[in-house]
């Protein structure tokens, strides 16, 4: 039997989509050997190996209202636009309001990656379950650190932004470590190209410490639309399975509308739901 692996890409608030993909996963009872994340797609992965459906579409809809979560209060109090320590410690902790089942996480036979990029060289850092333990997140803090909008986070003796700098649909690394079909769940609909950088100027003045993630966020574009290639060229080969938003829903990385991230994840649900007997015979073709 060959080894299947799930790959999830970030995307902000965009990520109460596959949300809805993996709520539905669950309903179904369908499970992988493997599972690598990005930013919001890595802490949705960790719900969804924990076994803890419904828990991801709560953070996109009744904790954006808190405090804590987002906003210029906690970019005044930690630097931070969305509130990392809030949102992965004070609610994700055991003792938090919305608490990740770490030993179910663990006790899960599947493995589990977090991207991250590192401030210093720009290039990725792969984080497992080793890199974890209970009430230390910040392995999937870092993975979400967006620049500007947020701090790096440490880790040991380096420091660490966002993994979709460096490689937001990890499909390279889940072959690399041996799987022979995946499942890839997009943020963007089909026919996305990511264009260069705005505002740059930004990025240069808040990450001038880190020259190289300056070059990272520079090249995003290229890197990321030739993952992107690499990616359908893996469906167009039977490798890869691509979900992607079917419907274009305005909502961008920072949109906090409950509404709208309802309609986002109702719509993973439907795309799951028209897919999947196509799944199916995917899943058994190996």
């Amino acid at each position: 039997m060959g080894k299947i692996g799930l790959i999830v890409e970030g995307g902000g608030m965009k990520c109460a989509y596959n949300a809805g993909i993996l709520d539905a996963f669950m309903d179904n009872n369908i499970t992988f050997d493997y599972a690598i994340g990005v930013s919001g797609g890595a802490g949705n992965i960790a719900s969804f190996l924990a076994g803890q459906r419904g828990r991801n579409i709560r953070f996109f809809t009744t904790h954006i209202h808190d405090s804590g979560y987002f906003g210029l209060k906690s970019f005044i109090k930690t630097g931070n636009l969305f509130g990392m320590q809030y949102i992965y410690s004070e609610l994700t902790n055991s003792t938090g309001k919305d608490p990740l089942d770490f030993s179910a996480l663990l006790a899960n036979p599947s493995d589990y990656y977090v991207v991250a990029t590192n401030a210093t060289t720009g290039k990725p850092a792969y984080f497992g379950k080793e890199d974890m333990k209970q009430d230390d997140y910040r392995c999937i803090m870092a993975s979400s650190s967006i620049p500007v909008a947020c701090k790096p986070v440490k880790i040991g003796d380096f420091y660490y932004y966002d993994g979709g700098l460096s490689d937001a649909i990890p499909v390279q690394k889940a072959l690399d470590d041996g799987c022979d079909r995946l499942v890839v769940i997009l943020s963007k609909p089909r026919g996305f190209i990511r264009k260069p950088q705005r505002l740059g100027f930004l990025h240069s003045k808040s990450c001038r410490k880190y020259p190289n993630i300056v070059s990272a966020i520079d090249n995003r574009h290229v890197v990321y639309n030739a993952n992107l290639k690499r990616v359908h060229e893996l469906e167009k080969k039977g490798i890869a399975f691509v979900y992607a938003p079917s419907e274009r829903i305005k909502v961008g990385t920072y949109t906090m509308n409950e509404k709208v991230e309802w309609e986002m994840y109702a719509l993973g649900i439907k795309d799951f739901s028209e897919q999947e007997k196509q799944l199916g015979r995917f899943l058994k073709s190996l």
